[in-house]
């Protein structure tokens, strides 16, 4: 798991997408569902063993990153493959739940 700014965004986010895809986890420090969600993420992304990279982007401190992919509600997750958004999910979902969403892209 690595955090992301809009400074190296480009190299972790975009660049490394076009190789393994790349889940964007969009949270922030004061939000309850994204504690619950971070560490099913963290899990998973042990669990797959390298199919996909996990990034977060802090969404209070990232706004810009935030704004260009249209958060409104945190946390949001979205796929990255081939330097684009593939597809996203919204709210703390449980681990099962993402365990679909992830097999369904990977």
């Amino acid at each position: 798991m690595m955090d992301v700014t809009v400074e190296n965004f480009e190299t972790e986010v975009i660049a490394a997408s076009m190789n393994t895809p790349v889940l964007v986890d969009f949270w922030a420090p004061w939000c309850g569902p994204c504690k619950s969600l971070g560490p099913v993420l963290e899990k998973l992304e042990v669990a797959y063993a390298g199919r996909f990279k996990l990034v977060k982007i802090n969404s209070d401190d990232e706004q810009q990153l935030a704004g260009a992919f249209g958060i409104r509600s945190i946390p949001t997750c979205v796929l990255m493959k081939g330097g684009r958004p593939l597809d996203g999910f919204m709210g703390a979902l449980p681990e099962g739940k993402v365990r679909e969403f992830l097999d369904k892209h990977l």
